[in-house]
């Protein structure tokens, strides 16, 4: 059975109608997966060498042994923001004669062959190995503590699969569960308690006492088994046919129809973020991001290094923008044929979003003058980073919008949620922010940071000249990519 739900998943995926670039999306990610495997190749073998030079009265195991702790609260971090869960269409099989049960293992042993699990055993192998050779021990008892890392690494494995189900719809669970682990770290820097050196004697005992590898094998059944039990549960077709009933409410948005043509259309934007949680999270971060130039600039050392400023101001007068623009058709997935099917101009539709996001980088930068406190050229070099987001990025965006064709289920949870996001949404960072770092490297360089600040500024004025030329090809593009958006839109994401 279990190779036949493999091939339900090859053919699943050679049948989309984005197959292509799905293939080639995989051959990048191919590519830099490879670096990382190599990455972590290495680490492996120079990780006793390094160890052994920098601590030469410690055993390399045992101080292995002590951060054990950090590289697993690192790799869950890591997992929970970068790691996706397998999934499995599942509707269809509910109503034939298959198993629930070897479906639900199907899915958890699908997420073993993910790559983030080939990262720890590429450096736990090569140092095991080194240890063996190196310090002449007990061969049983390395192996063992190999194996004893590896099946911790599984059990990272599926407390993220666990933890993402459970939070991934209650964003104040998470934050409980997130301050529970702050204590922890907070307990440690302060030498309350030393996680470290506990669960650093643990492994430590293991390695005169092998029969403890029972214990994290313990541990990573009960994880399976808690996943098993938890899929098994909400494991119904009328599950995922259930809606939740919320009380109609009304808007009045007449003070829209001031903005002329393009007022239905900021009617419906106002009313998808207002309405929706993952538009209306987008606004929410906007504000947050705004206290990032604090993390930073209250730091004298980072004050001196002005290349840094002009990635902050870019992010902080346009988050907003980046993270609303870079979905935009997406959006509108759910009713975009019904749009292109009326005579509704499409320069319109585009002038909508171009204003909103124009609106909330403008709000974005006057919230910034407080930063001035800091010194005019942190004011000047966020003034001049949102004229660069009002007159360049809005248009990369609206470009990089006519090639979306993954459609957004607005009613999914906004929590952890990478629906419509696909090889576009990666190499629009470029342009975003990598371009006016080089451009503002250059000029500070060949003149000082005060030309440079002028130059990104002028670059952003030059944008805003040439507008409506630059949105009438993006309009164009549209129109031409128009029925590829469409088919794309039809194309449901397992």
């Amino acid at each position: 059975m279990f190779k036949q739900f493999i091939n339900f998943e090859l053919k699943a995926f050679f049948r989309s109608a984005s197959v292509g670039k799905s293939i080639a999306l995989k051959v990048f990610l191919g590519f830099v997966a490879l670096y990382f495997l190599l990455s972590f190749l290495v680490l492996g073998f120079a990780l006793f060498p390094i160890l052994q030079e920098t601590f030469p009265n410690q055993k390399p195991i045992e101080i292995v042994n002590n951060s054990v702790i950090f590289w697993l609260a690192i790799d869950l971090i890591f997992r929970f923001f970068m790691q996706s869960l397998p999934v499995m269409n599942i509707k269809p099989l509910l109503i034939l004669p298959i198993k629930r049960e070897k479906i639900i293992h199907f899915v958890l042993l699908k997420s073993v062959s993910s790559i983030y699990n080939f990262f720890p055993l590429l450096v736990i192998l090569p140092f095991g190995i080194t240890t063996i050779v190196q310090e002449n021990g007990n061969t049983e008892s390395v192996l063992v503590w190999m194996l004893t890392l590896y099946i911790l690494a599984l059990s990272v494995n599926y407390a993220n699969f666990l933890i993402k189900k459970k939070f991934a719809d209650n964003i104040k669970a998470f934050f409980a569960f997130a301050i529970f682990g702050l204590t922890f770290v907070a307990l440690e820097y302060f030498e309350i308690f030393k996680t470290s050196i506990f669960t650093g004697s643990i492994l430590n005992n293991l390695l005169n006492n092998p029969i403890l590898v029972f214990v994290p094998i313990l541990i990573l059944s009960g994880l399976y088994l808690w996943n098993y039990n938890y899929l098994k549960s909400n494991f119904y077709l009328d599950n995922s046919l259930q809606s939740e009933v919320e009380e109609a409410k009304t808007t009045d948005l007449g003070w829209t129809k001031r903005f002329g043509d393009i007022a239905p259309f900021l009617q419906l934007d106002i009313k998808l973020i207002w309405r929706n949680k993952r538009p209306r999270t987008a606004v929410l971060l906007s504000f947050i991001f705004l206290l990032y130039g604090f993390m930073i600039y209250t730091n004298p050392k980072h004050l001196e290094l002005s290349f840094i400023h002009i990635p902050i101001g870019l992010l902080m007068s346009g988050i907003f923008m980046t993270n609303f623009g870079q979905f935009i058709p997406s959006w509108d997935s759910g009713y975009y044929g019904l749009m292109m099917s009326q005579n509704i101009p499409l320069r319109k539709y585009i002038d909508s979003k171009v204003g909103l996001m124009s609106f909330s980088v403008i709000v974005l930068a006057l919230l910034t003058t407080p930063y001035v406190y800091f010194g005019w050229h942190i004011l000047a070099a966020n003034l001049a980073c949102a004229i660069y987001n009002l007159g360049i990025n809005i248009p990369v965006l609206m470009l990089a919008g006519s090639f979306n064709k993954k459609r957004i289920d607005l009613e999914k949870t906004p929590f952890m949620n990478y629906q419509g996001t696909g090889a576009s949404q990666w190499i629009v960072g470029l342009p975003l922010f990598i371009i006016p770092g080089a451009i503002f490297y250059a000029f500070s360089e060949i003149f000082n940071s005060e030309i440079a600040i002028i130059a990104i500024a002028t670059i952003g004025f030059i944008g805003l000249i040439f507008r409506n030329f630059i949105m009438d090809k993006i309009t164009k593009g549209y129109q031409t990519r128009k029925y590829a958006t469409l088919n794309g839109f039809k194309q449901q994401e397992n």
